[in-house]
């Protein structure tokens, strides 16, 4: 017993040994610099704070609507969505994958028992002097303990932990920016619905003002004061004007079940969404910090970056490909012919072996491997650079898109307060004989148009500031209890 606990001894300090006189081999990981790095300032940040310490105020923003249905269909599209369980699904398969790659550096150890039953046939000859044929049954037991260890001389087995582990990151950064992208999503439809909602108003608030235009036209009619014209002119403007409802019923209906999707429920099970923002907020300005704090904040860039440092770490596992590997085993139990005699001092077996293999020859795969591992990463390099140009783009564009509609917000509304005006004094003249029919119909229309590309400009605005948060990066399912 005492051979085998100097090999237990021997062995567990094996991979301290290997952690002493191993090297890794492969290249360093550095993070390449991107136009994000360059860049002192967004072009279009405008009169936008550019302090990265108060970007904390991008958590949870959708609360700002003050309105309880949004924040509700935000926390069921976030436990429901089956896209977002996928993703979970995919952090614990890198997760198990992490675990198997750290499993591969411990020693390999087991545990058997056998029991051979053989029989043997031997033939003496024959005549009187051969023994002729006879056969011999025999029974052996035997157990044992085995253990093999594969010192990581060269870093091939941490180059591959380092890997998985930038896997494990990339795959939780990847479920976070599609949380992002699911709550974007979630807002927008409540934004969408909100806006179609508002329009559906417009739309049954002009049928009455058209109704009691038609009314008016038919009572001067009636007095003779105008002529059958002015009373088809005014049926025809109702009957367009009812004629716009069902459209705008067809795009709200459609509008709840993009919503339903998201949600991961059936379209068209969900109850209507209360009216309760179909006056949006108007928005106040947000920080946008600077261009390189994309590269942190930003799930999908953080992504990319993982998905680099994998690439690199990949580097170094084939590089180790080239270096010799060197295993220990070693076994200790007993062997006998009885089931106690296997527990005896007496009939112990045990074996002590060092292999050593180093690749001689393999036709060029190995370096090849090599070759292949650089151009993966310089792959991962690109597509990492242009996620970061993409990232950059998508905030400018957010920033001059808020910007332009702010401008065009500002003079609808004045387009809106005079077509109004015009449309309530138009209809005064016409019932004092003053003014025609077409008039007082195109006025009506003028503010209709006005009006609803007013509320459609404020539902684009709030959808380019969602845009710009989602831009921006930043945990959007912050927990309640990290805020305490």
């Amino acid at each position: 017993m005492s051979v085998w606990l100097k090999s237990i001894r021997w062995l567990c300090c094996v991979p301290l040994f290997s952690m002493v006189v191993g090297c890794t081999v492969g290249p360093k990981y550095s993070r390449p610099e991107t136009a994000a790095e360059k860049s002192a300032a967004y072009v279009h940040a405008g009169d936008h704070s550019q302090d990265p310490d108060a970007l904390e105020r991008l958590d949870k923003w959708w609360t700002e609507f003050g309105d309880p249905a949004t924040a509700e269909l935000v926390e069921h599209a976030l436990r429901s969505n089956y896209d977002l369980k996928a993703a979970a699904a995919r952090v614990l398969r890198a997760q198990a994958s992490l675990a198997e790659a750290r499993g591969r550096q411990l020693p390999d150890v087991s545990f058997d028992i056998t029991r051979d039953r053989s029989k043997r046939s031997f033939n003496f000859g024959g005549g009187p002097f051969g023994g002729g044929r006879f056969s011999v049954m025999s029974t052996t037991w035997s157990q044992g303990v085995s253990v093999a260890y594969m010192l990581d001389l060269f870093g091939k087995l941490r180059h591959t932990e380092r890997a998985a582990w930038a896997d494990v990151l990339a795959a939780e950064a990847n479920e976070q920016a599609l949380i992002n992208s699911v709550v974007a999503t979630v807002v927008n439809a409540r934004i969408n619905i909100a806006t179609i909602q508002r329009r559906l108003a417009i739309a049954k608030a002009n049928t009455i003002s058209r109704r009691t235009t038609l009314e008016i036209v038919e009572r001067r009619y009636a007095e003779g004061l105008v002529g059958p014209v002015d009373v088809r002119l005014a049926r025809e403007n109702l009957a367009a004007a009812v004629a716009l409802e069902p459209g705008i019923e067809l795009s709200l209906a459609t509008a709840h079940h993009a919503l339903d999707v998201v949600l991961g429920r059936a379209p068209g099970t969900s109850e209507r969404l209360p009216e309760t923002l179909a006056d949006l907020p108007d928005l106040d300005p947000v920080p946008v910090g600077l261009p390189a704090s994309l590269l942190d904040r930003r799930p999908d860039i953080r992504a990319r970056e993982m998905a680099l440092r994998a690439g690199n770490e990949r580097i170094g596992v084939s590089i180790a490909q080239l270096f010799p590997d060197l295993t220990l085993t070693g076994s200790f139990g007993g062997s006998g012919d009885r089931w106690s005699d296997i527990w005896r001092h007496y009939s112990e077996t045990y074996s002590a072996l060092i292999r050593l293999a180093q690749p001689v020859f393999k036709g060029g795969q190995l370096r090849a491997q090599i070759d292949a591992a650089k151009a993966r990463y310089e792959e991962l390099a690109a597509g990492y650079a242009g996620t970061v140009l993409t990232a950059m783009r998508e905030v400018e564009d957010a920033l001059t898109g808020e910007q332009m509609l702010q401008k065009q917000i500002e003079h609808t509304r004045i387009r809106f307060a005079e077509a109004k005006a015009a449309e309530e004094l138009s209809i005064e003249r016409y019932e004092r004989g003053v003014e025609r029919i077409l008039t007082v119909l195109e006025s009506e229309r003028r503010r209709r148009i006005a009006e609803e590309q007013l509320t459609i400009l404020k539902g684009q605005i709030w959808t380019t500031r969602v845009n710009l948060l989602l831009a921006l990066g930043g945990d959007w399912n912050q927990q309640e209890e990290s805020n305490g």
